[in-house]
Formats: C-alpha cells, structure tokens, sequence
C-alpha cells in the first residue's frame, strides 16, 4: 500500500497524493492548534500504572511539532477523507474542517508516537 509524505513549502503543509499534493493549511495555524511549536512527551500515572511494560525512557523529551509533522505518512484513505474536506474555514472558525482533520491526526501522533 502506498504512503504519502507531509511537507511544507512556503509556510503551507501539504500532503502528497501521488503525482500531486493536497494543500492542508498553514503551518502557524496547524502549531498554534496543537499548542505551540514544541511538544513535551509526557505519561500519566495511571498509564504507566495500565500498562508497565511500557517504555517511558522518552518522558521529558521535547520534540519540534513542525519536524513532527514532516515525518508523517498517510494511507490513500486518510488523503481521500482529506481531500473531501474544504480548506476553506468559516466564519465562526479558525480550522477548517480539513485542517481539523490532520490535526487530529498530529496530535495522536505526538501523544502516541509515530509507527
């Protein structure tokens, strides 16, 4: 199954979808949403407590959201839902809803690592 890399180019994320890519939003808009241009990898206790074997060694690390990002692939589904939502944003909102989208998915990606 193909994989699409994430870039940024002239302060746009994009995403590939093959041949072409899929603009996403810019990229001060996707940070400020996830709080900020660093993200600190945390662990509560009671996921350590859920689950011991699991390797904490990265607590404390802070990792560059933008770098982050950049590292992400997505599947032809994920670009296909992608692209279904607008980039545009409404009035009353500062994400669009395909911004949303990919944000969502950053997110589960700084709080669960990347596979």
């Amino acid at each position: 199954m193909p994989r699409y890399a994430t870039a940024v180019e002239d302060g746009t994320i994009y995403v590939g979808t093959g041949d072409e890519r899929l603009e996403v939003a810019p990229l001060d808009t996707v940070v400020d949403a996830v709080g900020g241009p660093a993200w600190t990898i945390t662990y509560t206790d009671a996921e350590k407590e859920r689950h011991p074997e699991m390797d904490t060694a990265d607590e404390g690390l802070t990792v560059d959201v933008a770098d982050m990002l950049q590292t992400m692939t997505h599947s032809d589904r994920f670009v296909e839902t992608l692209a279904a939502y607008p980039v545009e944003t409404s009035d009353d909102r500062e994400l669009s809803p395909r911004a949303g989208m990919f944000v969502g998915k950053l997110l589960e990606n700084l709080e669960n690592g990347v596979d």
